[in-house]
Order: C-alpha cells, then structure tokens, then sequence
C-alpha cells in the first residue's frame, strides 16, 4: 500500500463554493435573456438559437479525493471550444478504462426543458442552487472515491463497475425539471446496486484461471499496461478479449468489463505472495544489492551481445534468486535483458556499417593509386634508361616479374604505351 492509499479521502464541496465563503472562487457570468431563445420556425438552421443558448454550467469531481466544485463556460466563446473551457473529461470522453491525470470528471448541466405550453426553456443555475446541488451528490461521489482502482505506485485511477455505478447516480441526481409555477426540482439521489451486465475483470479472472498467463507474475508495469491495452476492430477490448483471442473462445454480448490494469496488478502481487514487485532495472541498476548481483553474474570476457538465450534464462533465475533473497520479485527482468542484448548488438552493428564503409573507402582509394601506379610505371618502362625489372619493381613495391611482363609487351608493341592492369 502507498502512502496515496492510505490518505484519507472525503468527499466535500471546495472552499471557495460554498455560502460560508461568500461563493468566493465561483465566478458564474450566465447570458442576459434577450441572447437566449429558439426560433423554430427560422429558414437558416444557424439562426434557430439564440447565442446565449451555447451557455453551459457544470460540476467537478476530482475521483482521486472527492473535491466538488462547479462552474460554467463563456457563452460568447464558440461552441466548439467547449472542451477546452472544461477542468476535466466528461465521462462520455473517459470511456471505462483509466482516468488520464489529474482525474477530474465533469458532469454538464441540463438547462433546457420543453413542454407543449411553454415551448422551450432555458433554467440556468445560481451559486446557491449549485452548492446544494454539488451537496446532494456527495454521498454518490463518496462511493464513486471510495470504489474506484488505485493503480501502481502513483495510484493511477481506473475504473471499477461500482464506480461506474455510481457515476450514473450522479448523473441521475443532476437531472432537473420546472413544476408549471416554474420551480426547480432535482431529481431524488439514489444507491443503485452494481448491475450483473457490470463485471470486474478481476472476478472475470478468478472464474477462468486456466486463461491467467502465468507471465503476468513477472511482467513489469509497462508490459502488464501494454497487455490491457487491446482494442479489436471488433468484439471486447482489454484484458478478456486479449485472452479469449488467444484461446479461440468467445464471450457472450452484453457486458462491460472494469478494472483490466487493476486486475492484472492484483494477479502480480498476488503471485509474489508476500514479496515486493520491484522493476528489475531500477534494482540492478540503482541499488547496492542489484549492481553487484549484476557484476558478479555478468559473463567473463563477454558482452550480453554475445550470449545466447539460454544465457539470459540463467541470468534470469540468478537475478531472481538474489533478489528473493531480499524480499523482492523483479519485474520487467526477461525483457530488460533482452533490450540491454539488443543495444549492445545494434552497437556492434553499427561498428559493423562503419567498418564496412570504411574498407569500401580504404579499396576505393587503393584501386585509384594502383591505377596511378601502373601508368607510372609504364612511363618509366618506357624511358628504356637501361635499369633492371628489379630496380623499378623495387621502386614501386611490386613483384620483378610483373614489370618485366609489362616490359615486354611494350617491346612487342613499340607504338602502345600499355597501363598495366591494377
């Protein structure tokens, strides 16, 4: 457990959103009402509303430690901005897997109710009714903090299917409506139990274990991550789609799963037994135990380029065996080894390309003084000054019978000046 996991998480309404702080940090600039209306009967789809109507008030949920607060976007601004004008997703663009930091959810407003008399109707919301509202939701929030996956070390949040639940409460409770008078009902808030449809793939897992990968104990964040990380062009995503691919089997329609991260996880720790998972290259790399484990293992007069997989398994069981030694499972430890291998051999083929590149320079070059060379040596041979084979041979560095072969071809052919082939 963190020090994340053990703080203690209430949900609550931010200082600054409630009466008590004379709603200090809410700063709502709602549209006057001659900028909203509806003409339904305009020719031009672009003028049918009004500009005020883009207008869009909001509630915040930090899912990390429960914090509400609300707020509302600028309605002059355009309406595809609308994103950027938000603290956080809404849960339409989180989907079902992990939040992305710093985890806030945003719940949009509803301010248009139509009825058969009034037509349409734009109700926007003051501080006030906000706050009460952001009051109503908190027991909601506090089983969606208190359900929700905490992940990893940095305590990456991930969806349950109680959380998910509760969410829809939330949403529900957010929900309004105007009596004919024109008075604000919220809807009653509600605990609705998790549906069956809603299935945890922890759960999913205990019930196929035969479907467990057993590397799962060992694989390092980054793998069990990039494992959970599966979306098929069709069919389920996930932790239970991957597997049931690769099994051949099918799962049924009609359920959502939650939780893959967060169950892979629980399977990891859960096959360290009371062990800690502890990422193989930060122990090897980082620590006293780790970096003298890995110099007395590494091979003698040899690089991990030049070793074979069977060596790597080795080094695999020694390096586990050292750090179970210190209450440790290492992670990640079969493709670390295999990743150092693979630098160290793009090394060695990067020597490789420059060696090569540089005996095709070396002959290249060696080819044009030996060309030079030989047409030298012809203009010597063909001064006839009386020296021997042997003494031009030696002032080129070349064998005396090569030259004495040149020289009698100039002396069969006296009108050729032949160039001795390289």
């Amino acid at each position: 457990m963190t020090a994340a996991d053990s703080t203690p998480r209430t949900a609550r309404v931010l200082t600054g959103y409630r009466p008590e702080d004379g709603f200090m940090a809410a700063e709502l600039d709602p549209p006057p009402g001659e900028y909203v209306w509806h003409d339904e009967h305009a020719e031009d789809p672009a003028r049918r509303y009004g500009p005020g109507t883009g207008y869009q008030q909001w509630l915040a949920i930090d899912a990390g430690d429960g914090a509400v607060w609300f707020g509302d976007t600028d309605w002059r601004a355009p309406r595809d901005s609308l994103a950027d004008q938000l603290p956080g997703l809404t849960r339409k663009a989180l989907g079902d897997g992990t939040f992305p930091a710093p985890g806030t959810v945003v719940q949009l407003l509803g301010h248009l109710t139509h009825d058969p008399r009034h037509g349409c109707t734009w109700r926007f919301f003051t501080a006030e009714e906000l706050h009460a509202l952001a009051r109503r939701i908190l027991p909601s929030v506090q089983r969606l903090v208190d359900s929700i996956h905490r992940i990893g070390p940095d305590g990456d949040l991930e969806w349950s299917a109680e959380a998910a639940t509760a969410w829809d409460d939330i949403e529900h409770t957010t929900t309004h409506t105007l009596d004919p008078s024109g008075t604000l009902h919220w809807a009653r808030p509600r605990t609705t139990p998790t549906p069956a449809w809603r299935v945890e793939v922890g759960a999913f897992l205990a019930a196929n274990p035969e479907l467990c990968d057993p590397s799962w104990a060992v694989a390092g964040d980054a793998e069990l991550d990039a494992y959970a990380d599966y979306h098929p062009a069709s069919g389920y995503g996930g932790v239970p789609g991957r597997i049931c691919h690769t099994a051949e089997m099918q799962i049924e329609d009609g359920f959502t799963f939650y939780g893959h991260r967060a169950a892979l996880y629980a399977y990891r720790a859960q096959a360290c037994g009371g062990r800690t998972p502890t990422d193989a290259r930060t122990w090897l790399e980082t620590t006293e135990p780790g970096t003298s484990t890995w110099e007395a293992a590494r091979p003698p007069g040899a690089t991990l380029a030049d070793v074979p997989d069977c060596v790597l398994t080795d080094l695999t069981d020694r390096f586990q065996s050292a750090a179970r030694a210190h209450g440790l499972v290492l992670t990640g430890l079969p493709a670390y080894l295999r990743r150092l291998r693979a630098e160290e051999r793009a090394g060695v083929e990067q020597q490789l390309v420059f060696e090569g590149e540089e005996v095709e320079r070396l002959e290249t070059m060696l080819k044009e003084f030996r060309a030079g060379r030989n047409r030298t040596v012809a203009r010597v041979l063909a001064w006839s000054d009386g020296r021997s084979d042997a003494e031009i041979a030696g002032l080129a560095s070349m064998p005396a019978e090569q030259v004495s072969a040149w020289r009698a071809r100039l002396n069969d052919d006296p009108d050729s000046s032949p160039v001795p082939r390289p």
